[in-house]
């Protein structure tokens, strides 16, 4: 079960798809919109990610920022941001420590073979750093909507 909501968010430095480092407490002050998803440029994740893209001028307005995480390495993150036009940071968690602090690498199962794997999450994270709301099980159409409603 990921962290839940009240809870403080876990702090990380992780790799960006530009190759430079953020850390998760320099956005104090902000909304934080962090959504976990499997792989770059696969179908669900590709609607997820397009889906805030498109909401983007509404988080913007809001004052969130978003961030994508998943375990695949900046220069495939790069990619996936150029091919779709990501206006927001791509997270590269290769050694999948923000993941497992937020409870989303586990174990999954698909035709019979278990594997483990980013189960699709998002935390919107408030500007004093607290998890105020944690979707999970996402399901990538219209989540962007939903996870605006929850910013207000």
């Amino acid at each position: 079960m990921p962290i839940a909501a009240g809870t403080l968010a876990p702090d990380f430095t992780l790799p960006t798809d530009s190759g430079d480092t953020l850390t998760l407490s320099s956005l104090r002050g902000q909304w934080v919109v962090l959504f976990a998803y499997p792989k770059d440029d696969t179908s669900g994740c590709t609607v997820e990610a397009c889906e805030f893209r498109d909401a983007l001028p509404r988080f913007d307005a809001a004052k969130a920022v978003i961030l994508g995480i998943s375990p695949d390495p900046v220069k495939s993150h790069a990619k996936f941001k150029a091919k779709f036009e990501l206006p927001y940071t791509l997270l590269a968690d290769v050694e999948k420590t923000a993941l497992q602090a937020y409870d989303v690498w586990k174990e999954k199962s698909m035709y019979g073979k278990t594997y483990m794997g980013v189960e699709r999450t998002t935390f919107v994270i408030d500007p004093d750093g607290r998890i105020a709301s944690v979707f999970e099980k996402v399901k990538p159409a219209g989540h962007a909507e939903a996870v605006m409603a929850a910013i207000g």
